[in-house]
């Protein structure tokens, strides 16, 4: 389990696109076509893609399902640990406000998030 680097965004941008490059990394598609993805979704929902309703009809539209994670303040659940249990898989894991890709207990992302406190997950089965 570890925090590796990672920015699939063509211009290397470090905020505003977790979503994309997380789903990116699970999906095996380039961000291009993530983003435009959830842009169509977005048009057909008349909302922006930074909705988390938004991303998570993507998701669902794409296979994925959501699970929830314990409230367990003050000793609080982080993406590290989420990481250490769950180190098989693919997961979409979020805080509310940011979107981390967890692969096979490896957490991606432009910054070291492992002390977030995730409260969702999302996953896919294998084809």
């Amino acid at each position: 389990m570890a925090y590796v680097f990672c920015n699939p965004n063509p211009d290397k941008n470090l905020t505003g696109d977790c979503v994309v490059r997380a789903v990116s990394l699970l999906t095996d598609k380039d961000w291009e076509t993530v983003f435009l993805e959830i842009m169509v979704c977005a048009y057909e929902m008349h909302d922006m893609p930074s909705s988390n309703a938004v991303w998570a009809k993507y998701l669902h539209e794409n296979g994925f399902k959501r699970g929830m994670l314990p409230d367990t303040c003050p000793d609080c659940y982080t993406i590290k640990d989420f990481a250490e249990e769950y180190n098989q898989g693919k997961y979409l894991v979020g805080t509310g406000t940011h979107a981390v890709a967890v692969l096979d207990g490896d957490y991606y992302d432009t910054w070291d998030s492992g002390d977030e406190v995730p409260i969702y997950y999302w996953t896919k089965e294998e084809d």
